[in-house]
Parts: structure tokens; C-alpha cells; sequence
């Protein structure tokens, strides 16, 4: 069957053509594929999603199409006709590269939020790095979105999302291997937060808010 045939109940999913804004065509194709057959997780998308939008504009304007689409599409590898090897990172960035999406989007599905480790226990280490793994601020972001946002697409703290990943899965699920780079994650979150406080901090000196009064 087509990949463009292999929708999630809200219809077809079509290639990326280049057409319409990537953001807007990631967070279609992120809704029919989710939505309707896994709700929760289209629930946990849109609130990755809304936060890789906020996030974006403390990016250049290049980098913020890619880390958004990035964020709306980061799990459609657990939706049904797209799930194939059982690792959703690795499953979703071969469908999106089969969809026409562009390279870098692939690679940040790919690798996000320490997938070389699930990848490790599951021997899916050679297929994974198919997939280039940018080691730079959009990754960390995108990472950032990711863990610091609930099951049910709530903010919360990385430390609570980190036990409740250790909570909801079983001690034989290959994603509990997440738990094993927790350092690696936990620096990647805060370069994010000091990347946020900087240009939080360099709007306010522009802008003049926050300087001492004369």
C-alpha cells in the first residue's frame, strides 16, 4: 500500500511537496495519523508542538520551520501502518523520509530524546544511524519540548516526566532504556532553559523591560 494511503482514520496522508509551510503539513499529517486511534498521544504532540512553537523564536527564522515539524511529528512512528520495527523514533523518521520530508526533520524524529539507547537494546543501532544525528541547540530543543511535556501534552518538570516514564512503562519495555542516559538528556533540557533565560533576557534589554529604573 501507498504510504499515502496509510492515514489514521481522518483520512489521507499525503507527501510532502514543499508546498504549504512544513510546520502546517507536520501538524496535519501528525492529526491523522494520531488523533483518532491514539488520542493521548495526538494529545502529548499538540502539546510538544505548541511548545517547539514558542520555543522557536528564541531560533533563527531558518531553524524554526524544522524544529516545530520536528515536534508535531517526533511519535507518529507509534501510529498504526507506520509502526514497523517496534522503536517509534526509527519508525517514524523512515516514514516521514519516504513522505519526501526533508533530511534534517528525519534525523531530529530519528534520535530524539536519547533514542541511541532504546536503539541499543533493541539492536536497532545500525538502522538508526541511516538517520544523522545534529548534536546542536535544535536537537536540544526539540528534546527539551519532549521532556518537559506530559502523556496528556501538559508542561511539566523534566524530573516528573522522568518518573512518570519510569511509572507507565513496563521493566521490559526497550523505552525504559530512556532512563539510562538520563544525564545526557537532562543536559540537553537545561541548554535549552539557558538558551530560553538568554534570549528572554536580550528581548528585555531591547525592549527595555527589566532595567533598573533611573
Amino acid at each position: 500500500m501507498s504510504l499515502a494511503l496509510m492515514g489514521g482514520g481522518l483520512g489521507p496522508v499525503e507527501p510532502y511537496r514543499g508546498g504549504a509551510p512544513l510546520e502546517k503539513w507536520a501538524q496535519m499529517t501528525s492529526w491523522r495519523l494520531l488523533a483518532v486511534r491514539l488520542p493521548r498521544r495526538w494529545a502529548h504532540s499538540q502539546g510538544v508542538g505548541r511548545k517547539a512553537e514558542a520555543v522557536a523564536l528564541a531560533f533563527a527564522a531558518d531553524d524554526r520551520p524544522t524544529l516545530i515539524a520536528a515536534a508535531w511529528l517526533h511519535d507518529i512512528g507509534y501510529a498504526a501502518g507506520v509502526r514497523t520495527s517496534g522503536m517509534h523514533q526509527l519508525d517514524g523518521a523512515r516514514y516521514l523520509a519516504g513522505l519526501g520530508v526533508p533530511g534534517r526533520v528525519c534525523g531530529l524524529v530519528a534520535h530524539h530524546s536519547g533514542a541511541v539507547s532504546v536503539a541499543a537494546v533493541m539492536g536497532l543501532g545500525p538502522q538508526l544511524a541511516a538517520f544523522s544525528d545534529e548534536r546542536g541547540p535544535v536537537r536540544d530543543a526539540l528534546w527539551y519540548c519532549d521532556l518537559t511535556t506530559s502523556p496528556d501534552g501538559l508542561p511539566v518538570s523534566f524530573r516528573t516526566r522522568m518518573v512518570e516514564l519510569r511509572a507507565r512503562r513496563d521493566p521490559n519495555d526497550p523505552v525504559r532504556a530512556l532512563t539510562h542516559n538520563g544525564a545526557e538528556r537532562a543536559a540537553a533540557v537545561r541548554r535549552t532553559e539557558s538558551l530560553l533565560l538568554s534570549a528572554r533576557f536580550g528581548q528585555q534589554e531591547e525592549t527595555g523591560y527589566g532595567r533598573p529604573a533611573p
